[in-house]
């Protein structure tokens, strides 16, 4: 095939488009071009073996390895499901409750300091000297409620 005076095979048209697709993925991130880059890159890889192949038969591969790219694709994204089903993805204080922490600043009319590995986070519950264990039982906002141990 001749494009602009230049001599190109079907095969190196194919991995061309496949390079235009990755490159609009990188453009515009959607996670699906690039299986549909994948399909065009391997239909351009097998035209450079078998350049002889009907535009009809290169259209049916293009689609069935597109087809198969997302299909591998979406079981790959889908497998950790701990982050596609957690509904507190984002919420830190979250995480924290049933933890039991220590109490760093004395709690004092239902509020101080408790420790969370390397940093204080400010704390509601029962007065309570500084060194008492706690467990965190929720969180409101950045503040942990927390109550004695039993």
């Amino acid at each position: 095939m001749t494009l602009f005076g230049i001599d190109f095979s079907i095969g190196a048209l194919w991995l061309a488009a496949a390079l235009v697709l990755a490159i609009m993925e990188l453009a515009a991130p959607g996670f699906f071009l690039i299986f549909v880059a994948a399909g065009a890159a391997v239909t351009g890889f097998i035209m450079l073996a078998a350049p002889d192949l009907q535009p009809v038969v290169q259209a049916l591969m293009f689609a069935v390895f597109s087809g198969v790219a997302v299909a591998i694709g979406r079981r790959w994204y889908h497998r950790d499901r701990s982050t596609a089903t957690s509904h507190h993805l984002n919420e830190r204080t979250s995480k924290l409750i049933g933890k039991t922490v220590e109490v760093s600043e004395p709690i004092v009319g239902g509020e101080g300091r408790v420790r969370v590995g390397d940093g204080a986070w400010t704390a509601k519950g029962p007065d309570m000297p500084a060194g008492a264990r706690v467990k965190i039982t929720g969180a409101t906002g950045g503040v942990l409620l927390v109550e004695p141990l039993a």
